[in-house]
C-alpha cells in the first residue's frame, strides 16, 4: 500500500492501530455484517502486513450483532441487555474476523479489554506484553470490549476511548478513527452547511474542543467530542491519530492516498513519550540498587538483569514504578517492575537462566526492561565508564 500523495505520518508508521464503529461494520436495519466492506477493510490490512506493518483492529459490533440475533428491539438497552447481546454477538464477530483473515493467510486473536485493563499497571503490563508476543508471532490482534462484564464501559464514547488507551499501551506509531464523516470539521457538517475539515491540526485548543459535536447514531455511540478526547490520549503518548471516513470501500487505501481524513500530529514519538511518563508521571514505589557493571550495561541500552542488582528497597508490586540507584545512592533513572518486591528479593546476584527454578514458573530474563525504563540524562554521562 504506497501513495504518492500519503502523508509521512502514514508512510512512516510501523504499528497501527484501526478503530472499527458498529454502524460501519454492521447493517443497521438488518443486524448482519456488512461482509463487502469488512472484506475491503482487511485486503487493506493484509497490504499494510505485505508492506512489513504491524495493525492491530480495535472492533465493535458484538453488542449491534447479538442485540439482532436475540429480536431485542430497537433503542437504548438495559445494561444487563446489553452484555447478553455482546455476549451473543462476540461469537459472531470473533468468528468472522477469524475466517476472513485466514483466507488471507492471516491468523486472528481475540482480546477482550476494559479500560481498566489499559489503566492498572498490572494488567496493562499483561495485555502489553501478550499482543507483543502475538504482534511477534504474526497474527493480528482484535480487541472488543469485554461487554459482557463492563459496566461503565458500556456507555458514550467507549469505542475511542479504548482504541486510544490501546494504541498509547502497545507504544502504537499511529491511530485511524474509521468514522461516519471524513474528518474533523470546523461545525457538524449535517448542521452547518458552512463547515470545513480541518486537514492537520498540531494542537488541541479549546477552539477546537468548541468545533466537536454530536454526531453518534444508534449503533455508533462515539460523536466527534469524544474523538478529541481520543486525540488527546493519542498524542499526548507520541501516537499521530487519523480521523478518516469509513463508509467507503478499501478506507485505509483511501487515506493513504490522501482521500479526506483529518490528522492530529504528535510532537514525540511514542517511545520518547513513554519515557516521558514513566520518569515524570509515576512515583517509585521502591529501589532497585545496582552494581558498577549494571550501571554501565543500563547506560549502553540494556535491560536490567537480576545479576547486576544488590538491593532492593519498599514495597512495591508487578507494574509499580520503582527507582534504579547506585551502590552510592546515585538516581539512575526509573522503570517498571517486572516482578513484585518479594520475587525480586530472592533473584538477587542470580542469573536469568536461573529464574524458572526460583519462581517454579518461566519469568521473564529481565527486573526492569529497557523497554520500560527512563533514564535520567546524567545517566547517559556515564556511558563507557
Amino acid at each position: 500500500m504506497a501513495a504518492v500523495s500519503s502523508r509521512a505520518e502514514w508512510s512512516d508508521a510501523k504499528r497501527i492501530v484501526v478503530k472499527i464503529g458498529s454502524s460501519l461494520l454492521v447493517d443497521g436495519a438488518t443486524g448482519q455484517l456488512k461482509t463487502d466492506w469488512l472484506d475491503s477493510l482487511l485486503d487493506d490490512v493484509n497490504a499494510l502486513r505485505n508492506a512489513g506493518k504491524e495493525v492491530i483492529l480495535v472492533s465493535s459490533g458484538s453488542i449491534a450483532l447479538g442485540r439482532h440475533a436475540l429480536g431485542l428491539p430497537k433503542g437504548p438497552l438495559r445494561l444487563e441487555e446489553s452484555q447478553a447481546a455482546a455476549a451473543v454477538g462476540q461469537i459472531d464477530l470473533a468468528h468472522a474476523y477469524d475466517s476472513k483473515l485466514a483466507e488471507r493467510g492471516l491468523v486472528a486473536a481475540q482480546i477482550l479489554l476494559t479500560l481498566a485493563d489499559t489503566e492498572t499497571r498490572r494488567r496493562y503490563l499483561n495485555a502489553r506484553s501478550t499482543m507483543n508476543t502475538l504482534l511477534k508471532f504474526g497474527a493480528v490482534p482484535v480487541v472488543n470490549e469485554n461487554d459482557t462484564v463492563a459496566t461503565t464501559e458500556i456507555r458514550y464514547g467507549d469505542n475511542d476511548r479504548l482504541a486510544a488507551r490501546v494504541a498509547t499501551m502497545m507504544s502504537a506509531d499511529c491511530l485511524v478513527l474509521l468514522s461516519d464523516i471524513d474528518g474533523f470539521y470546523t461545525a457538524p457538517p449535517g448542521q452547518d452547511s458552512n463547515a470545513r475539515r480541518i486537514e492537520e491540526i498540531r494542537e488541541i485548543t479549546p477552539e477546537i474542543e468548541a468545533m466537536a459535536g454530536d454526531v453518534g447514531s444508534e449503533l455508533s455511540k462515539g460523536g466527534m467530542v469524544t474523538k478529541v478526547e481520543a486525540a488527546k490520549i493519542a498524542v499526548g503518548a507520541g501516537t499521530h491519530m487519523a480521523i478518516t471516513s469509513g463508509k467507503v470501500l478499501n478506507p485505509l487505501q483511501a487515506l493513504s492516498d490522501g482521500e479526506g481524513g483529518s490528522w492530529f500530529v504528535a510532537h514525540s514519538d511514542p517511545v520518547a513519550a513513554r519515557k516521558r511518563w514513566i520518569a515524570g508521571s509515576l512515583e517509585p514505589k521502591g529501589v532497585l540498587v545496582v552494581d558498577a557493571g549494571a550501571a554501565n550495561a543500563l547506560c549502553n541500552g540494556k535491560s536490567l538483569l537480576p545479576a547486576g542488582v544488590k538491593r532492593v528497597e519498599g514495597q512495591f508490586e508487578r507494574g509499580d514504578a520503582v527507582s534504579i540507584c547506585t551502590l552510592e545512592g546515585d538516581e539512575l533513572g526509573r522503570g517498571l517492575a517486572a516482578y513484585d518486591h518479594a520475587q525480586a528479593a530472592s533473584m538477587i546476584g542470580r542469573k536469568s537462566s536461573e529464574i524458572s527454578e526460583i519462581l517454579g514458573y518461566r519469568g521473564r530474563a529481565e527486573l526492569v526492561h529497557r523497554d520500560d525504563m527512563a533514564l535520567k540524562s546524567s545517566a547517559a554521562n556515564r556511558k563507557g565508564e
